[in-house]
């Protein structure tokens, strides 16, 4: 078991969003910004495990997106997680440190915070990785 790609593995996400066209103009950030208006893609925690087997060393990760809105609604938030799953459920990421063997969309949950005035939702996803 290693961690070992779990930084490889972040930015090859973070680059995967940042190029597509359905996310143009939105911000993504790996940690909430000082200012925290508008609406803004939020790369989160991830639960690693170990994955190895009998033909060599590999890791679980099960990560973490949120997006983050004030507008008025779900309808731009859910949006822009549609253009989420949509850009990362099967992509074949280039890491610079091992390989990735799937990626996959698990679940979402949708909610109100800050008493209702800001929307969120939470993608989650597993990522295989070979080392």
């Amino acid at each position: 078991m290693s961690y070992g790609a779990a930084a490889a593995l972040q930015a090859a996400v973070f680059q995967a969003l940042a190029d597509a066209t359905t996310l143009a103009g939105v911000a993504i950030h790996d940690a909430v910004p000082p200012s925290p208006a508008g609406t803004f893609v939020l790369l989160g925690p991830e639960d690693v495990r170990d994955a190895s087997d009998k033909t060599g060393a590999g890791a679980e990760h099960v990560v973490a997106i949120s997006v983050i809105s004030d507008g008025t609604g779900f309808l731009a938030a859910k949006t822009i997680a549609g253009a989420i799953t949509d850009t990362l459920s099967g992509a074949a990421l280039a890491l610079t440190r091992g390989r990735l063997v799937s990626l996959t969309f698990q679940r979402a949950t949708a909610r109100r915070i800050d008493e209702g005035e800001v929307r969120r939702i939470d993608l989650s996803f597993r990522a295989r990785v070979e080392l």
